[in-house]
């Protein structure tokens, strides 16, 4: 009757079944497969908006789906973490219980005739000579030697570039600091964007800065192509004032690809925009609050006692006087407004509207675009991961020139006495990246070794 499993084998077997499992490359694939999947969906799908925009986006079970497992926030949900977490102890185990003893095996007797890259060489002498003079050849040619006696019998290794066998382990090492830097980014980082009218500030609320606008300029530069005029823009440059927590504001200058350092929030320059200033009349009289407002493009007038609504679409910087269309000139020379007329939320018609003319929208109202106000569109980051990551890439990049430009290779040798009284010497080689790649160097050491010890 077979005896039944106790608590303590059933203790026992759980690092072992743990290391099989997390060990395993497969599965290790499989995790890198998931994280994978888990960072495509918060690229597809929009992160950090309202459950309405979701809802307005896709189908309701989708939205709900979304909602419920915090796809909406993926980079900080536990699905997320779980997987990187997961990952990590996957690629640590397969280090330790497959590359290490790989990498680094121990010194050992080997059968010299099973192993491919092979040769036995006759040498003149007795096994203790020989032996000393085949040692003498291999440190005369950059290889490091050991002597191991096994059961009576010597065994001689010689071991090339053996500190490169290291390198996946470097390469594993980057990778790890930067899964790390990236988790301590979701764990404590931050980004965000804001547009800000010239004139008004924002705040950002993780850092409670306040930032604002005090003027924009922007060059463009006409190029002539085969193709006709190109515009080419010259430089984006924000002058504001920052507002820390002591409350005194601080003249800055934000240029594009050359943010503003706030403790370690970076503050980049990311677009400009028009925001247009409208004067609604109703029956030939004046509505000051609708009148009051600075519209972004796709802000919308909503006018009272009607269905209708105003959409300011896009700002043109300047028309073409012959056509009088939308002309490819970024410059503001003759602007006009894109204004889309919608009746109970949908659209009914566009229109292009120069500065200071009128447009009759219906039931008694009329729309003057009179003044358009420059925009500001920043962009700021705080990721205290950057160091971390910085680290990894460096040593990931050291890993590789290893990997790629040494080869480690380990020749056993074993010296035996022959029947007319010279010596035999069995010489073995074996890599860490299979044997074709180390056969031309092989038959070329051998063959020096023939010429020079011989």
């Amino acid at each position: 009757m077979a005896r039944p499993q106790s608590h303590r084998d059933v203790t026992d077997s759980l690092p072992s079944k743990f290391l099989r499992t997390f060990g395993n490359i497969p599965f290790g694939v499989s995790l890198l497969a998931l994280w994978g999947v888990l960072t495509l969906i918060g690229v597809v799908v929009e992160q950090n908006q309202g459950s309405d925009a979701y809802f307005a986006a896709y189908p309701a079970p989708i939205a709900r789906a979304i909602l419920r497992m915090n796809f909406d926030d993926i980079y900080h949900s536990v699905w997320y973490l779980a997987s990187i977490g997961l990952v990590l102890v996957s690629m640590t185990t397969a280090t330790f219980t497959k590359v290490i003893p790989r990498r680094l095996p121990p010194y050992r007797p080997v059968k010299i005739d099973a192993i491919p890259l092979h040769v036995n060489v006759n040498v003149k002498g007795d096994p203790a000579s020989v032996r000393d003079r085949v040692e003498a050849f291999f440190k005369k040619h950059g290889f490091e030697v050991r002597r191991r006696d096994f059961d009576g019998t010597e065994w001689s290794f010689a071991d090339r570039f053996n500190w490169a066998r290291v390198g996946v382990l470097v390469n594993h090492l980057a990778i790890l600091i930067i899964a790390a830097g990236t988790i301590v980014y979701w764990a404590r980082g931050f980004s965000g964007e804001t547009a800000i009218l010239t004139g008004q500030a924002a705040q950002m609320p993780q850092t409670r800065d306040i930032v604002r606008l005090d003027g924009f300029a922007y060059r463009i530069q006409p190029i002539m192509t085969k193709s006709g005029v190109v515009y080419q823009p010259i430089d984006y440059v924000s002058h504001v004032s920052v507002t820390r927590r002591d409350g005194v504001p601080t003249p800055m200058v934000v240029r594009v690809n050359h943010p503003i350092d706030l403790d370690g929030t970076l503050l980049y320059q990311a677009s400009y925009g028009f925001g247009m200033r409208f004067a609604l009349t109703h029956d030939g009289r004046a509505t000051p609050a609708l009148s009051d407002r600075t519209l972004m493009e796709g802000d919308a007038l909503d006018l009272p006692g009607t269905s209708r609504s105003i959409v300011y679409e896009r700002f043109v910087p300047t028309l073409d006087r012959r056509t009088g269309a939308p002309s490819a000139d970024p410059r503001v020379t003759d602007p006009a407004v894109v204004l889309t007329i919608a009746d109970a939320g949908s659209p009914i018609g566009s229109v292009l509207v120069p500065l200071r003319s009128s447009l009759d929208v219906g039931g008694g109202w009329r729309i003057v675009p009179q003044r358009d106000v420059i925009y500001s569109g920043f962009q700021y980051r705080y990721d205290p991961g950057v160091p971390l990551v910085a680290v990894g890439a460096v040593l990931l990049l050291v890993g590789l020139v290893i990997s790629f430009y040494f080869l480690p290779a380990r020749l056993h040798v074993r010296v035996d006495p022959a029947a007319d009284g010279s010596s035999t010497v069995g010489l073995a080689a074996t890599t860490v990246k299979g044997y074709d790649i180390f056969e031309t160097q092989f038959r070329e050491l051998v063959a020096h070794l023939e010429s020079e010890v011989s």
